[in-house]
């Protein structure tokens, strides 16, 4: 899917996710092992090859669900990644084109389905894309054998820690402020309240084409579990780049180098890599106080280790850090597995025609509401 949004899931639809669990792994499942040191294909410089292309797509959540364990053993995946299948196979993906008027207000019902739920959400009330445009993950993740129910691994219930006080203080006080990872809000009249539409800074920033939906630009460089997951990685001795497809993000890793002054800041961070033995470390720190990932500060400090764990699959290692929004540093873990398909174009930039209509209905709304109003 290229030049196009999908609203990312609802407070409401979030909630909704906690009742429903998708245990889902086809036979074949994104795995990771111990290669042979021998067999792991090389650089000139002697360091690991990670160049290629990775398809991050993932039935894998970045949470776990609520009553799910840490792991699911290969039975439970299977019956329930069927269903998953045959949902999005029975109408062949396709909306029906003489399906009955949308009830009045749309569809407000809810998905059976951690990704049914997330489709719904996406297209609000009145429906989205076809599944066809979407490109949806159809494995699980496997690492070490065990297939995950979390992106999350540490703390050990797979979740992201609650936001400390201080943070708690400082969402309060920011309403209308967006992180790198809001969706677009399906209550419009809330988010006008809230001053969401007030001016084109206070929109999300994949809705203006600045930084990927849902942190697929990174770091941590996540799932966006819709489509454009594909990832490029180009390796140098002296800098290695990681290309979003989505947004088309490129990140630049300085390698053995020191971080820029505390003064410079950057949309995705500043980023300086070293080796540890075959592992590839990235420490960055330097984020702007606009990107605020998951209600972060600019002192959001993330330290990524890829590892090639055999010809086709990296280990992605993430662990997240900043006191002022939690009280204990997180850690996800996933694979990322190569794929041959090639990049497309992303023709997304800040300032396309569509974010004026979407001030100028926010204006036209307000308007029809303050008409609206019994006169004094």
């Amino acid at each position: 899917m290229h030049n196009g949004f999908i609203a990312r899931p609802s407070a409401a639809a979030l909630m909704a996710l906690a009742f429903i669990s998708v245990t889902a792994v086809p036979a074949t499942a994104q795995t990771t092992g111990t290669a042979a040191k021998s067999a792991i294909r090389r650089m000139p410089d002697g360091h690991p090859d990670l160049q290629g292309t990775y398809d991050l797509a993932t039935m894998t959540p970045m949470e776990r669900m609520p009553g799910d364990p840490p792991v699911l053993s290969k039975e439970q995946a299977e019956k329930v990644q069927k269903a998953e299948m045959a949902r999005r196979n029975a109408d062949g993906g396709k909306l029906d084109p003489n399906r009955g008027t949308l009830p009045v207000g749309g569809d407000k019902s809810q998905g059976k389905s951690y990704f049914e739920i997330l489709e719904k959400a996406g297209g609000g009330a009145v429906g989205g894309y076809d599944r066809l445009w979407l490109n949806q993950g159809t494995a699980y993740t496997m690492v070490d054998g065990q297939i995950r129910t979390s992106i999350v691994i540490d703390p050990p219930d797979g979740r992201v820690p609650p936001f400390n006080a201080a943070a708690k203080k400082r969402r309060a006080n920011a309403f209308g402020l967006p992180t790198s990872d809001t969706g677009e809000s399906q209550d419009v009249s809330a988010a006008t309240r809230r001053g969401e539409f007030d001016n084109p800074e206070e929109r999300p920033l994949s809705e203006r084409c600045l930084l990927g939906f849902g942190s697929t630009s990174g770091p941590p460089a996540l799932p966006d579990y819709f489509y454009n997951d594909m990832h490029q990685i180009v390796q140098t001795p002296d800098t290695i780049m990681i290309l979003t497809e989505m947004i088309h993000d490129a990140r630049i890793v300085r390698m053995n180098g020191q971080h820029l002054p505390q003064n410079i800041r950057r949309w995705m961070g500043d980023s300086v890599g070293h080796w540890e033995g075959d592992t590839l470390v990235i420490d960055t720190t330097n984020f702007t106080d606009k990107t605020r990932f998951r209600g972060s500060t600019e002192n959001l400090h993330v330290v990524e280790r890829l590892t090639r764990v055999d010809d086709k699959t990296l280990l992605y290692r993430f662990t997240v850090e900043d006191p002022q929004t939690w009280d204990r540093p997180w850690t996800g873990e996933m694979t990322w597995p190569a794929t041959n398909q090639p990049i497309l174009e992303y023709a997304c930039q800040e300032g396309n025609y569509a974010l004026g209509d979407v001030m100028r209905g926010a204006r036209k709304q307000e308007a029809e509401e303050a008409a609206a109003k019994p006169q004094k």
